[in-house]
């Protein structure tokens, strides 16, 4: 078996001047090409990956952080969590951190632990990683922490000093205003909401997308009912909504909520949507096939996390340059049998004339 190794390896493995001669370039060209610098053409960069690939050659890590002064190494602070949003950003993050040559450490943090975050960090200071992510979705109280390496945030408020912060938003609040305006667009009069818990920044985000998008179109903005993400909680919202008597479309913070409300709605005898339209939020896999299939937003978090991680790693290894704005994420309503114009004869009245303006991209699986 050809042993694996790099510099420093023991002897018979591989080392980069092997794999110069094999691909035809210099030494100096495949530090380049490991350390993921600039300035090296595809072609090259494909071809000492191949003669790397070939003898199974590996970069000491050890080596390389003594020769460039970074362990390409990237911290996450997230919160412990299998909700479908925090591990899909999660999932998001490494993808994007591996596509850029960089490695992952995570330390997850605990909800209800005010502490947690900033003990993460130092624990992620202590293991000498180039930059940090935050990826952390409560508001656990004020965090005061000044960091020296880059920092990026991600879908909450930067609570960071230090003149290399960036911040990525996942572009919550678009959205609930793109599934609010869609079934305003179909003709309802108003939209209920059926929120997530308030302490989480992206149930708030969601709260005031709706807010707004009900304000821009003078319409009224009934009580909000507050869940906790899951779908027993979207159950228990169902039966008080369906014994209103008066809701005709329902924005929905997440779809397992919305799940849990359309199986409320149904037991009370209402049909979905002919008597109540219901918008969830994320586009979980379930939703495209519960009955009804799921009328949603779909979170972008692949797009969100290559966005960050251009901007942190553009912070790590140019800390000179002036930090770039991040771009705004896309808004994609994805259009299923959920929803549909209220019934003409229920407690409210078709809308005389549809509004149009500024519908988001729309899909239709």
């Amino acid at each position: 078996m050809t042993p694996v190794g790099g510099q420093g390896s023991s002897p018979g493995a591989p080392r980069a001047v092997d794999v110069a001669r094999l691909a035809g370039v210099s030494q100096k060209t495949v530090s380049r090409v490991f350390n993921g610098e600039r300035y090296v053409s595809a072609d090259v960069r494909e071809r000492v990956l191949q003669a790397a690939e070939h003898l199974g050659y590996r970069l000491n890590g050890a080596a390389r952080a003594l020769a460039s002064g970074r362990t390409r190494s990237i911290g996450v602070v997230a919160l412990g969590t299998a909700l479908y949003g925090p591990a899909s950003l999660l999932i998001g993050v490494e993808r994007a951190a591996r596509d850029a040559g960089y490695a992952l450490r995570v330390v997850n943090t605990l909800e209800g632990d005010p502490a947690g975050v900033a003990g993460a960090v130092e624990s992620l200071l202590e293991q000498g990683v180039d930059g940090i992510v935050v990826s952390e979705p409560i508001d656990e109280g004020s965090v005061s922490l000044s960091v020296d390496i880059p920092v990026l945030v991600l879908g909450a408020p930067a609570a960071f000093g230090g003149p290399r912060a960036v911040a990525a938003g996942v572009g919550a609040e678009s959205l609930a205003r793109a599934a609010t305006e869609h079934l305003l667009d179909l003709g309802h009069v108003t939209v209920h909401h059926l929120a997530g818990p308030q302490r989480w920044f992206a149930a708030r985000d969601r709260l005031q997308g709706w807010r707004a998008a009900l304000a821009a179109r003078d319409r009224e903005q009934p009580a909000v009912i507050e869940g906790d993400w899951s779908a027993s909680s979207g159950y228990t919202a169902g039966h008080e909504l369906a014994a209103a008597g008066d809701v005709t479309a329902v924005f929905a913070a997440n779809d397992d909520m919305a799940v849990g409300l359309i199986r409320a709605l149904l037991e009370a005898g209402l049909r979905v949507p002919e008597d109540v339209s219901v918008v969830g939020f994320d586009d979980i896999p379930v939703s495209a096939y519960v009955t009804p299939p799921l009328t949603t937003v779909r979170q972008p978090f692949d797009a969100v996390a290559q966005e960050g991680l251009r901007l942190l790693v553009q912070a790590i290894e140019k800390p000179d340059a002036e930090p770039a704005p991040a771009g705004d994420p896309p808004v994609e309503l994805v259009v299923r049998a959920s929803t549909a114009p209220p019934p003409t004869d229920g407690p409210y009245p078709a809308a005389g004339s549809r509004d149009s303006a500024h519908a988001p991209p729309a899909t239709t699986d």
